[in-house]
């Protein structure tokens, strides 16, 4: 008889975030699933820029992308997911932050790829950029190779 394979540490958690209301809550629910699994976590948020598409972020008069945008963008996120922790309380969880260009749902697939778990929001596309949530959460459940948890969003703070 052949031993069972050892346990793997499990993965971390991975969240996507762009700043809105519906992502701040799915951070909130992604820090209490990884304090409970004793595991890490990834917070992710995507950014795009083109000339029709962008946000206060990517914006300057004629240039495209500011070359700072990357660190502006990924300091907001280590802001936020500091400031929710330190609301929820409990153990600390071991937070990675990384921001990446390119399209949500592909951005949050590829860095989930060694994750125990993907959470999302319902919504999104708030102060951080592009990640819409909507419909990049509904591209990442059909898409992911791993069990995805959207936490939808309270009443009152969904967008019409």
């Amino acid at each position: 008889m052949t031993d069972p394979p050892a346990p793997h540490p499990a993965g971390p958690i991975v969240v996507g975030t762009d700043g809105s209301a519906p992502a701040r809550q799915a951070v909130t629910f992604a820090l209490r699933e990884a304090q409970l699994r004793g595991t890490g976590l990834r917070a992710v948020c995507a950014y795009e820029y083109t000339p029709t598409q962008h946000s206060g972020f990517e914006r300057t008069v004629d240039s495209g992308p500011i070359p700072q945008q990357r660190d502006l963008v990924t300091q907001a996120v280590a802001d936020s997911v500091e400031e929710l922790q330190q609301q929820l309380g409990g153990p600390s969880v071991e937070v990675e932050i990384a921001c990446e260009r390119g399209r949500p749902a592909q951005v949050l697939l590829e860095a989930s790829k060694d994750a125990s778990l993907l959470v999302v929001g319902s919504r999104g596309s708030g102060a951080w950029g592009r990640l819409t949530l909507g419909s990049t959460s509904t591209e990442v459940v059909h898409h992911a190779g791993l069990p995805v948890v959207v936490v939808p969003a309270e009443h009152g703070t969904a967008r019409s």
